[in-house]
């Protein structure tokens, strides 16, 4: 299928999207935010990948969610509709905005970031809902919301907060600088720094063929797991994670990795069932 924002290919389990509209610096137009969700909800049903990686082109990874679109929502129509219609519609664009992140955290399988140039405002909202980031050495990082007058509104902060130290998310929050892509790494947002983008989307793409050789109902665990434990406290994880291996251990899968390990060849594990 085709799309305006992303190319999508799929090859040895691995998704591999790419944002594709670099006369624009990949800003996110309202086909983005239709297009991403139903991309990644697609290759999770059918169980087509099991790993995404979201990629860009041109100087910049993206410059974050197309102004004109959003300045057609404060825009006044001349239509008759109160201050408090108004507003329960803006509340409704920032749900539906928000959704479109969230699927990428709440995909079965791990999606990885990697980020070359810019990544502003809504990139960054973006990026914070993936598993893994990654950067080449001239990438930077902008909550650019606070200097056109907002509040970021789309999951940078309840996300980035968790990813790296509260005083400096608050310091980028407060004055929109520029976050290197050294900074990040050394703050944890990003796990690995690479001098440019053909070196980096080689090394993504190495992890991801890692990933992807692993038992997939054991990273879908992982997943699920670390995220929870990063919402809840220790104890109520441990309850999660008891249950969950309950009902989800498959010791024939543990079986296989530890067969085709000793055998040094790859597991054949089964993929995750599809989604109705």
């Amino acid at each position: 299928m085709s799309y305006t924002c992303f190319d999508v290919s799929i090859e040895n389990k691995i998704a591999h999207l790419v944002m594709k509209r670099p006369e624009k610096r990949n800003s996110m137009i309202a086909e983005f935010w239709r297009e991403l969700p139903e991309i990644v909800g697609k290759i999770d049903a059918d169980a087509s990948a099991r790993v995404i990686v979201i990629s860009s082109t041109g100087p910049h990874f993206s410059g974050g969610i197309d102004l004109m679109m959003l300045a057609g929502e404060f825009a006044d129509d001349g239509s008759s509709k109160t201050l408090m219609q108004r507003s329960a519609k803006f509340l409704d664009l920032v749900s539906q905005l928000q959704a479109t992140f969230t699927a990428l955290e709440q995909c079965r399988i791990p999606v990885i970031a990697a980020v070359q140039g810019g990544c502003i405002g809504a990139g960054v909202d973006m990026v914070t809902a993936c598993d893994l980031r990654y950067a080449t050495d001239d990438a930077y990082f902008t909550i650019e919301e606070i200097n056109i007058g907002m509040t970021a509104d789309v999951g940078t902060f309840p996300r980035l907060v968790k990813l790296m130290p509260e005083g400096v998310v608050r310091e980028l929050a407060y004055t929109g600088r520029r976050l290197t892509a050294l900074e990040a790494q050394g703050f944890g947002l990003v796990n690995k720094v690479f001098t440019d983008h053909d070196t980096m989307l080689g090394e993504v793409m190495k992890v991801a063929a890692d990933i992807a050789a692993k038992a997939p109902n054991a990273i879908m665990g992982s997943k699920k797991i670390i995220s929870h434990a990063r919402d809840h406290t220790t104890a109520d994880t441990l309850d999660y994670i008891g249950v969950w291996n309950m009902g989800m251990l498959h010791p024939e899968e543990i079986m296989e990795a530890m067969t085709a390990r000793q055998q040094k060849r790859a597991a054949n594990f089964e993929d995750l069932p599809e989604k109705k």
